[in-house]
C-alpha cells in the first residue's frame, strides 16, 4: 500500500500529465479545424486553373497528415504549419473584391444614393418584370423620398423550407402608400450558383440590392417554384429611429457603389446587416443564435417588443403571412398596400418608452 508521501509526490505529476493530454487534444483540434480550412479555401480559391486548385488543396491536406504522422519532432512541425497556415491566411486576405465582373441580371446594377438635407435620391431601384423566376424583362427606376414623409419600417421574413433559416428584408413606407425594400444579398456572377459554403471563402461580393416590393416580395411569392412563405411584420420603432435606419441603409449603399466588400454568411449576411444597421441608433437588437439562424429573426424582434404583442406570436406569425395576397395582388400598383390589409399595425414607441 502506498504511503502517503508517495502518493502526494505522485499526484502532481498525474497532474501534468493530465495537462500535457488536454494540451495535444486542443492542439490536434485546432490543427484539424485549420487544415480543412486551409484545404477548402484552396480548392476554392482564386486560382483560375481547377486542376491546380485542387493539386494544391490536396497537397495542403496530405502534407499536413503526413508532416505529423512520420516526423518524430511535432513541436518543429507544428511551427512550420503555423508558418504555412499563416501563409494561406494571408492569401485569403490579400483578394480583393470587386464592382467590374460578369454579374448575374439579377444583380448586374448597383443602386446608388444620395442625400440632400431631408431628401434622399436613390437611383436603380429595381422592378422587374417577371414571366418566370428565370425569364424577366429588367426595369429600374430613380425616385426621390422624403424623410418627413416616412411612416413605418416593415420587417419582412421570407422561408423556402428549413424553418431556421429565413432571408430578411427590411422595407420602408413612406406617406401611407409608397414602399422601399432593402434586400441584403450575395451578388452572384453569371451562371454561378449560390452556395453558404462558398461564402466563407470570399467568391461573392455583397450587395444591398434596393427594390419595389412588386419586385423583391412577388418574385419569392409569385414565381419562384416552389413559392417561398414570405411574411411580413410591421415593428414599433420610434420614427425618430426608422429614419436613422433608413439613411444607415442609404449610407452603406452608397458605400458599397463605390468600395465593394465580401459577402460572408456568418458576418454580413441578411440578418447580421439588419442588426448591424440598427447599431448606428443603439438599437435593442444582440447578436444571438436568433440572428444566426435568421428563421427566428421576426421571433427576436417580437421578444424584443419590437412587433405587435397583443397575440401571441404564432398567431401574428399567420396573419402576416402575404402568399394569398400576393398572388392575387400581382402587378397592381397598391401591391404593399394589398398584402397588408390584416396586419396589425402597432402604434411606435416614444424614444422615452425605446430607451
Amino acid at each position: 500500500m502506498l504511503s502517503a508521501q508517495t502518493a502526494t509526490r505522485r499526484h502532481p505529476r498525474f497532474l501534468k500529465r493530465l495537462l500535457m493530454v488536454l494540451l495535444i487534444l486542443i492542439v490536434a483540434l485546432l490543427v484539424v479545424s485549420m487544415t480543412a480550412w486551409g484545404t477548402l479555401f484552396l480548392w476554392l480559391s482564386n486560382i483560375p486553373i481547377a486542376p491546380l486548385r485542387v493539386a494544391m488543396a490536396g497537397l495542403f491536406a496530405i502534407g499536413t497528415v503526413a508532416s505529423f504522422a512520420i516526423l518524430k519532432r511535432r513541436w518543429r512541425t507544428l511551427i512550420v504549419f503555423l508558418v504555412v497556415f499563416a501563409m494561406v491566411v494571408a492569401w485569403y486576405y490579400s483578394i480583393p473584391p470587386s464592382n467590374d465582373r460578369q454579374w448575374a441580371p439579377e444583380v448586374a446594377v448597383l443602386p446608388i444614393a444620395t442625400v440632400n438635407g431631408n431628401l434622399v435620391e436613390i437611383r436603380n431601384i429595381r422592378n422587374f418584370d417577371y414571366r418566370t423566376e428565370a425569364d424577366f424583362t429588367p426595369r429600374y427606376y430613380d425616385k426621390t423620398f422624403d424623410l418627413d414623409k416616412l411612416e413605418s419600417v416593415d420587417l419582412i421574413c421570407v422561408y423556402w423550407g428549413n424553418p431556421a433559416i429565413a432571408h430578411v428584408i427590411v422595407s420602408f413606407g413612406f406617406a401611407g402608400d409608397d414602399f422601399v425594400a432593402f434586400s441584403i444579398e450575395m451578388r452572384k456572377e453569371k451562371g454561378e450558383a449560390g452556395s453558404m459554403l462558398r461564402s466563407f471563402f470570399r467568391k461573392y461580393e455583397l450587395i444591398y440590392v434596393v427594390a419595389d416590393e412588386r419586385d423583391v416580395i412577388r418574385v419569392r411569392t409569385n414565381y419562384r417554384q416552389p413559392p417561398e412563405q414570405a411574411h411580413v411584420y410591421r415593428t414599433r420603432l420610434p420614427i425618430e429611429n426608422q429614419r436613422k435606419l433608413f439613411l444607415s441603409y442609404v449610407a452603406k449603399v452608397d458605400e458599397l457603389s463605390r468600395t465593394p466588400e465580401w459577402y460572408n454568411t456568418l458576418e454580413d449576411n441578411c440578418t447580421t446587416g439588419v442588426l448591424q444597421r440598427t447599431h448606428t441608433y443603439k438599437g435593442r437588437g444582440r447578436y444571438n443564435w436568433k440572428v444566426l439562424l435568421s428563421g427566428y429573426a421576426a421571433e427576436y424582434g417580437y421578444d424584443l417588443g419590437m412587433l405587435d404583442t397583443s397575440m401571441p406570436f404564432a398567431e401574428l406569425r399567420e396573419r402576416c403571412l402575404v402568399n394569398a395576397k400576393a398572388e392575387l395582388a400581382d402587378k397592381a400598383d397598391d401591391f404593399s398596400l394589398r398584402i397588408r390589409d390584416g396586419i396589425p399595425l402597432p402604434e411606435p414607441y416614444s424614444l422615452e418608452e425605446f430607451r
